[in-house]
């Protein structure tokens, strides 16, 4: 399954708000610089959707595509 994330990096939380069925929007804590926010995106919805995550497009932007499995 593909998923539309909207991610607000610095945020100074950690949640998400769904939209619609297949988009979010991803509020967390860590900064941009380095892959942190990234990582911690990962993290965050593998543990939300109870499965293994993977960022298949817009790893630079604040638009995300991710693939479940």
């Amino acid at each position: 399954m593909k998923l539309n994330i909207k991610v607000q990096p610095n945020s100074g939380r950690q949640e998400i708000q769904k939209i619609s069925e297949d988009e979010y929007k991803v509020f967390l804590k860590k900064s941009p610089e380095d892959n942190k926010a990234n990582k911690e995106l990962i993290k965050f919805l593998s543990k939300y959707l109870h499965s293994k995550v993977k960022i298949i497009k817009g790893s630079t932007s604040k638009r995300k595509v991710i693939e479940t499995k």
